[in-house]
């Protein structure tokens, strides 16, 4: 049975399982129905996400091993709550090898280790490429032999047996492993990683052998009612995600299994046997249905104007894949390029197919129709490369080629550091919608295109999860609802921003946008999160200092821009006056999404502290302890009776979301249909309504232009007739026709609720 809803928490070494089961209690007046975790299988030492596991026999003993799993596990039933756990099949940890039997043993034994199958390694190099020594000449001078162990400063590694006489050097010519230049990983790694994170080593997950080793202990979970579901991370790096599934739902036939997988807009998920995705398909919806998508060349002329460019969306996603092709994920490449020998063109042929690629993968043979797109304007951008296309997209689309196997595990990761991880750095001209899941080329969603999707929605995967903030988004729900006022006030945006740019200079105009919305977004933020955000963002965008190359001269001018946000009080002053002019209207977006999200067809989560305002970027922003005593204490007030004011307090979303999430949980049977609810009169267009077959859900978009209207007027909404008790400030209403003004008094959301 899938859950009603779920509650997402980071635990890790400074919030183990122990303060998770603390929170049973509360998550359970809260009104979800099960705790979400992050991995907690072992991991390396110290992981503050735990998705590089090194252990998989047991429950990380920094969070507290089994008894704490055991504990957190009768804490939960004693709430009446279940256990949903995030697993992670596609990789393990191997930053230190010691910790990690499997790959320790393989280091020692190479192809005879009976791990080797463990890891998808390409022996055919000769030596398994471990590149982790500094990049001066003489860094294997650095090597020494103890307790019989090759170690390189606090790195150890293990000696084969017989191979122990002799120098260090000589020792370490004689293993199955190469210690090389860190910088040596990107070009000639012969190993499968995680994008490009070279402590992350792919898994053969599709060998029975593996699964079963690697699944055992999650599976055990299972089957003695520790946890009812899983999460499965990253599916797009396995071999076959499909077979993956068939097997772990035939390991776990009553389980709610959910996937990690990123949906591009219009993309459907392939006929798995799972309830569905984890849900960065409705953020990107609901967060779009509050964007005025009428302001969409105002942006684009201030884009023109701050930039001095016109690259479009789709030409800076070419850019940088096509770049990241050929560099980072180059020994990817390269050992797509070993299977087509007789190519001489194959690299540059399948970098260019990647980088047109219009999706993260294909599951071949479903999706292939990507790879047709991608052959089209692969085509199309290099003329001179049309037979080698065609020569490779014959092997590209027949399932059972090796080749066709691997360029979709690359596609993916290809996807994953070109857009999520450069682009949405570089293309900046709204960045309400610069977030995973999403195509910011589509600046808004109008109430008809969110209805098409959400009734699509509920007919094929009403089971699926639906998210607005998670630990990977961006930015928090509440910075992208700020944001959204954006849409409706350009004019102003348009005037401040020019003038900011030219106090606060910054040599990447598209970054320093990036940075200004940023600002305005999660106002009032310190000055050490802005710098920390800034840095990263600017190497996320590779374009004046990277992670492997930092410019400190460039981010010397980058910090002076950020610290003149603070130092200087007349543009301080702005930046708070403008922040507080947006702030409202952002919180009506705020309350609008949430109530949408927690009330639509799917299985809502709420993040971590997300049931306050939350005004975080992205991690390890997003990552920050929550003040789960606040949040007791204001519920308990709500319990009481006290009705708040939408202010700084951020009890008003508590409210929302208490209160939608304890209706989906006791009254289930109220949320089985979807019908849009259309609201008359001259501002109906700022009333997105639907029915869920007995709850009627009411939430306010466009609230600037709302207000400049007057107000709701004479706008009202058709009910049938029957009772109806508003949910947040219980108050009844009834008739045909209800005033949307008089409904919205309190809050500018409501939730009707037929009465019996």
């Amino acid at each position: 049975m899938s859950p009603s809803g779920t509650y997402r928490v980071q635990v890790r070494p400074d919030f183990p399982l122990s303060a998770a089961a603390e929170l049973a209690d509360y998550l359970a007046d809260l009104g979800v129905s099960h705790l979400y975790t992050a991995p907690i299988l072992t991991a390396t030492p110290g992981s503050q996400h735990g998705y590089d596991v090194v252990d998989h026999r047991a429950v990380n003993p920094e969070l507290g091993g089994a008894a704490a799993l055991t504990d957190l596990s009768a804490a939960l039933k004693a709430a009446g709550l279940g256990l949903v756990v995030d697993i992670v099949p596609n990789h393990a940890g191997v930053a230190v090898p010691p910790l990690n039997p499997t790959w320790w043993d393989v280091l020692k034994h190479g192809q005879k280790s009976e791990f080797s199958d463990f890891y998808d390694i390409d022996w055919s190099r000769g030596r398994l490429l471990l590149p982790v020594l500094g990049s001066t000449p003489e860094e294997l001078d650095q090597l020494r032999i103890e307790d019989g162990e090759l170690r390189y400063y606090d790195k150890r590694f293990p000696i084969a047996d017989g191979t122990g006489d002799g120098t260090p050097r000589e020792v370490h010519d004689r293993q199955h492993y190469e210690l090389a230049d860190w910088t040596r990983g990107d070009r000639e790694l012969n190993y499968r990683r995680f994008f490009t994170i070279t402590d992350l080593a792919g898994l053969r997950v599709e060998d029975p052998a593996v699964f079963a080793a690697t699944h055992a202990e999650i599976l055990r979970w299972i089957a003695e009612g520790i946890a009812d579901g899983i999460r499965v991370d990253h599916p797009d790096g396995l071999r076959d995600p499909g077979g993956y599934f068939d097997r772990l739902r035939d390991a776990a036939p009553g389980a709610w299994i959910v996937v990690e997988k990123i949906l591009e807009p219009g993309e459907e998920l392939p006929p798995w046997p799972v309830a569905g995705t984890t849900g960065y398909d409705t953020l990107a919806e609901v967060c779009g249905v509050f964007v005025d998508p009428s302001t969409e060349a105002f942006f684009d002329t201030l884009q023109h104007h701050l930039t001095g460019g016109e690259t479009s969306w789709q030409d800076q996603v070419h850019e940088a894949k096509l770049a990241i092709a050929t560099t980072h994920l180059a020994a990817e490449l390269g050992r797509l390029a070993r299977l087509v020998p007789e190519i001489e063109a194959a690299p540059k042929a399948l970098a260019e197919l990647a980088a047109c690629f219009p999706v993260y993968r294909s599951y071949l043979p479903f999706g292939s129709r990507h790879l047709a797109k991608a052959r089209a304007e692969a085509g199309r951008r290099r003329p001179q490369l049309i037979g080698v296309l065609d020569q490779l997209t014959a092997r590209l689309r027949n399932p059972a080629d090796e080749l066709a196997v691997r360029f979709q595990q690359y596609t993916g990761a290809l996807m994953a550091k070109g857009v999520e991880d450069a682009s949405f750095y570089r293309w900046t001209r709204f960045t309400a919608r610069n977030e995973v899941g999403n195509d910011p080329a589509k600046f808004g969603v109008s109430p008809d295109e969110f209805h098409d999707v959400t009734e699509q929605r509920r007919r094929d995967w009403p089971d699926a999860m639906t998210s607005l903030s998670t630990h990977d988004t961006k930015r928090s729900e509440d910075v992208r609802a700020r944001l959204a006022v954006l849409a409706e006030v350009p004019g102003d945006w348009t005037e401040v921003v020019r003038r900011w740019v030219r106090i606060a200079p910054l040599p990447e105009p598209a970054l320093a946008h990036l940075i200004w919305q940023a600002a305005v977004g999660a106002w009032p933020i310190s000055r050490e999160r802005l710098q920390a955000y800034a840095v990263k963002s600017a190497r996320e965008a590779a374009t004046a200092t990277s992670w492997h190359q930092p410019d400190e001269r460039f981010e010397s001018r980058l910090r002076e821009m950020v610290d003149q946000i603070y130092d200087d009080p007349a543009l301080n002053r702005e930046i708070t006056d403008f922040a507080a002019s947006i702030t409202r209207p952002g919180w009506s977006n705020s309350l609008g999404q949430k109530v949408v999200q927690l009330t639509m067809p799917g299985v809502p989560d709420v993040y971590q502290g997300s049931e306050l305002w939350d005004l975080s970027l992205v991690d390890p922003d997003n990552r920050r302890p929550v003040d789960f005593a606040a949040r007791r204490e204001l519920l308990a007030r709500l319990d009481d009776g006290w009705l708040p004011e939408v202010d700084e307090s951020g009890a008003a979303k508590l409210l929302v979301t208490s209160r939608a999430l304890r209706l989906r949980r006791q009254r289930p049977e109220l949320f089985t249909g979807y019908r849009p609810v259309w609201a008359e009169g001259r501002c109906g267009e700022h009333a997105l309504a639907f029915d869920r077959g007995g709850v009627v859900t009411v939430a306010t978009r466009l609230p600037v232009g709302l207000s400049r209207h007057g107000g709701w007027g004479d706008t009202s909404l058709s009910l049938d007739g029957h009772s109806w008790t508003e949910v947040f400030t219980n108050t009844s209403y009834g008739g045909n026709r209800l005033s949307v003004a008089e409904l919205l008094r309190t809050y500018p959301v409501a939730l009707l609720v037929k009465e019996q």
